[in-house]
């Protein structure tokens, strides 16, 4: 029998739709077919209950994601007015400690290549 929540969903729809359709009068297995919906009900109620879960938290994914772009502009305005500002600026704790290299840490970028050659062996 299958044990993935997919498989087990179909089997049950498979079923209640089998009797319902062909032979919603008759019990099998000691149990008629509104005790048998009885038993599938709370495996239904925890999938609805999982979809609805999923909706919240895309619903939740896309306002966070909102508020972060709020954020991000808000953000870069802060660290533009740090950096204008006479008293702080580039090489200011505040800045570093907004996560950004400071200009005295900064490397100058400038490399030169060696001109020796390296010997053969």
């Amino acid at each position: 029998m299958p044990r993935n929540p997919k498989s087990n969903e179909e089997k049950m729809d498979r079923m209640l739709n089998g009797w319902e359709t062909l032979r919603p009068d008759k019990s099998f297995g000691g149990m008629t077919l509104a005790q048998f919906k009885a038993v599938v009900a709370p495996s239904k109620a925890a999938r609805a209950r999982i979809a609805d879960l999923d909706d919240q938290r895309m619903e939740a994914v896309a306002e966070r994601e909102k508020a972060d772009e709020v954020f991000l502009a808000k953000a870069q305005q802060v660290v533009n007015g740090v950096l204008a500002d006479p008293e702080e600026g580039p090489d200011s704790p505040l800045y570093e400690s907004f996560g950004y290299t400071p200009d005295r840490d900064r490397e100058s970028g400038l490399t030169r290549k060696s001109s020796k050659k390296k010997p053969t062996e």
